[in-house]
């Protein structure tokens, strides 16, 4: 008999693989996977998904990249009625570890972090590890909070096949990210320009730090060999990324995981970057990229790209990062959290399973703004 499993998807972007880089394209290439293993999924997203499984929803439509805790309550809590009934509920949302009712048991239940954790998550989860399996996204975001009983450290996974692989390469290299300081990119402009490589960006500009950012640190070191490019998406934001001669992400925060950065291997782009976080879970020094230890390095490691070899980039991840891969662990975990069928042996399970962290429900964020306009079509940008 099928495992039965119910996922929860947050409700700020549609489920989709048109949705880069976020956890919702990860929810729909797992949904998609489980079901090609054999298992029936039901996910409960918002109305507009289209990943192609049976899917629920309240909300008609995705709510935005402004987080509302009471929306995300109100999403939750109608998702575990909707899902009252499988075998096991696989939750990736913030505000699934406060809801009402979260020590009923009814049904097991996983929950996935995938988020920088903080000393209030930390201490939230904690609590919450009573009552549901906890898996991480990287052994990075492990050792954030060892106190967290974790059941499994599950990378996410790609269909390298979806990705197209870089052919007649232009002559630039890439940043992709959100336009923060943590995120970098007036670094990437000053790498790149110390190198002599023309640098494309790509990130959204809505909210007023961000905007902030934008102005004050970016726009005044664009020029023709600093182009920004806009908040690019779909087939166009993956040939930037198949096009480019490397992606630059000089982040300095501790990212749990970068779907970015395994998407740019999957393209054979290979990545310069910091260590931060899970930088070095995800590329090999020298290989698929470069791991630098500050920006002077990094301008030098710009000029060293074109040494990499790219297939190597894109096996790496048929090879690491494989959805199949990514199937295969959280199935062994949902058979373990439905094996569980008493509330001892499941806190047993959780006491000798390995440590890590997840996070939940953040503050209300200010409204969206109209991004900035200073924008370069990107057909002009890469003539």
């Amino acid at each position: 008999m099928s495992l039965q499993v119910g996922i929860i998807a947050p409700p700020w972007l549609p489920v989709s693989s048109a949705s880069p880089g976020s956890t919702e394209s990860m929810v729909d290439r797992l949904a998609r996977g489980l079901e090609d293993a054999g298992c029936q999924v039901v996910l409960f997203a918002t109305g507009d998904a289209t990943c192609p499984v049976e899917r629920r929803w309240y909300f008609p439509s995705a709510l935005g990249q402004v987080e509302d805790g009471r929306a995300e309550m109100i999403h939750v809590e109608r998702a575990y009625r909707e899902l009252a009934g499988v075998d096991v509920i696989h939750d990736h949302t913030l505000a699934g570890l406060s809801r009402t009712g979260i020590g009923d048991r009814s049904v097991p239940t996983v929950v996935t972090a995938h988020r920088e954790l903080t000393r209030d998550l930390r201490r939230q989860y904690t609590e919450a590890a009573v009552h549901v399996m906890i898996t991480a996204v990287s052994w990075s975001q492990r050792r954030m909070a060892p106190e967290v009983p974790v059941a499994a450290v599950i990378h996410h996974g790609l269909v390298t096949a979806e990705y197209p692989v870089g052919g007649d390469h232009k002559e630039y290299v890439l940043f992709m990210g959100r336009m923060h300081p943590h995120d970098g990119a007036h670094r990437a402009i000053l790498a790149a320009r110390t190198a002599g490589k023309r640098i494309m960006l790509t990130g959204r500009v809505h909210e007023p730090a961000e905007r902030r950012y934008f102005t004050t640190a970016v726009a005044p070191l664009l020029g023709e060999d600093a182009v920004y490019l806009g908040d690019v998406t779909g087939d166009t934001r993956l040939a930037l990324l198949a096009g480019a001669e490397a992606l630059v992400r000089p982040i300095r925060r501790a990212e749990p995981f970068s779907l970015p950065m395994v998407e740019s291997l999957a393209c054979g782009t290979p990545v310069v970057t910091f260590p931060d976080g899970a930088t070095r879970e995800i590329l090999d020094h020298g290989v698929t990229g470069f791991v630098c230890a500050d920006d002077a390095e990094m301008a030098r490691e710009l000029s060293h790209v074109a040494d990499l070899d790219r297939a190597r980039c894109r096996t790496t991840v048929q090879v690491r990062f494989s959805v199949e891969r990514m199937v295969r662990a959280y199935i062994d975990v949902y058979r373990r959290a439905a094996g569980a069928s008493t509330v001892s042996e499941r806190a047993r399970r959780r006491r000798n399973s390995r440590v890590v962290p997840l996070p939940i429900i953040p503050g209300r964020r200010s409204p969206l703004r109209r991004p900035i306009t200073r924008v370069q079509p990107v057909a002009e940008a890469m003539d």
